[in-house]
């Protein structure tokens, strides 16, 4: 499989750089795998498609506001990193440009100088910084941290503080709680309370937890897909969803993963055998074309990236030559695409 066969040309005007005016009001592509259609409505109409009560799996994690501006030392220059996860209190592998330039001890200063850190070392394509003075980094990240939001939404410093804080707000889901994700699962951002209400009455949602990191965004750089290794991610399923899912497994019911990160969990599992505590490890699971699902029947999703392995992932369940159709229809009826952008249902 090669990796130009996930390619597809998106004008740039498609990419949304806002969330629509009011959560919930995206619109809705329903893909139908068993009829081969497709339908143009609205994401309210959701509950309408949710036929026969299936479980709705959703990713309750919450996007720590991890992007940081600062400067190398007191006068130094100007940068901006981006903190991925806690190694152990008080030191966290970061993203970070110009990485080959940094020097063990260097002196880093952040929000006006409230927060110091320091490098400590490289660590492959990541750098490892400490905050000596401050192993609470959590707490000063809430009160000048920054969304970490995609590079294909563009914000500056020019930016006022509304938007801002409108991304503090929209970039994260009304059911997050368990924080530690540097993106945002995006599927789940459409959801109101209003909706989640709504929707006991034509399924069963349940809650999961996978950190989005940024292996979920790492390009594929090989022509032959199959050479990619994603980087892992921490997942966690509590028991009460363990319990719900493999009841669901052995009655036949559907199941629809909210997101590709519920469905990367999903199929990561063996839902086999009842469990005590909950099932907790780390997935590094690729899905691309070939390959089948095994505990996953429906999915709702965002429009994807070009040659992204979230692209890769919706090709797998629907199939490439319907997915493509499909983009096609939204590109033409101008859907809005990516993080901010419009849904997708695949039934």
């Amino acid at each position: 499989m090669k990796l130009s066969d996930f390619d597809f040309q998106l004008p740039d005007e498609l990419i949304a750089q806002s969330p629509s005016p009011q959560r919930g009001e995206s619109r809705l592509l329903v893909l139908d795998r068993t009829t081969q259609t497709i339908e143009h409505t609205s994401f309210s109409d959701l509950p309408h498609y949710l036929k026969e009560r299936p479980v709705m799996v959703f990713n309750d994690t919450r996007v720590l506001p991890a992007k940081l501006e600062g400067t190398t030392g007191k006068y130094g220059k100007n940068i901006e990193i981006l903190l991925v996860k806690e190694e152990e209190p008080g030191v966290w592998q970061a993203l970070m440009k110009d990485l080959k330039k940094y020097k063990p001890g260097q002196q880093l200063l952040f929000g006006e100088g409230t927060l110091e850190a320091e490098f400590v070392a490289r660590q492959n394509d990541l750098g490892l910084i400490r905050f000596p003075s401050n192993p609470d980094v959590k707490g000063q990240l809430e009160k000048f941290g920054k969304m970490p939001l995609p590079h294909y939404i563009h914000r500056s410093s020019d930016d006022d503080a509304n938007t801002h804080q409108q991304d503090r707000e929209r970039y994260q889901t009304v059911f997050a709680r368990n924080t530690g994700a540097i993106a945002a699962p995006t599927a789940g951002l459409h959801f109101t309370g209003n909706m989640l209400d709504q929707l006991t009455d034509c399924a069963e949602p349940v809650y999961l937890t996978l950190h989005v990191g940024p292996g979920t965004f790492q390009p594929v750089r090989d022509e032959d897909i199959r050479k990619h290794q994603m980087m892992k991610e921490y997942f966690n399923i509590p028991v009460p969803t363990w319990d719900v899912l493999l009841k669901a497994k052995t009655e036949n019911r559907k199941i629809m993963a909210v997101g590709t990160t519920a469905i990367r969990v999903l199929e990561s599992v063996e839902l086999n055998r009842e469990e005590k505590s909950d099932v907790t490890g780390w997935t590094d699971r690729f899905i691309y074309p070939g390959q089948r699902f095994k505990n996953t029947d429906h999915l709702l999703t965002n429009f994807h990236l070009p040659k992204s392995t979230l692209y890769m992932l919706v090709c797998t369940l629907a199939g490439p030559s319907l997915i493509q159709k499909a983009y096609q229809e939204a590109i033409q009826k101008k859907y809005r695409f990516f993080s901010y952008g419009d849904a997708m249902l695949i039934l």
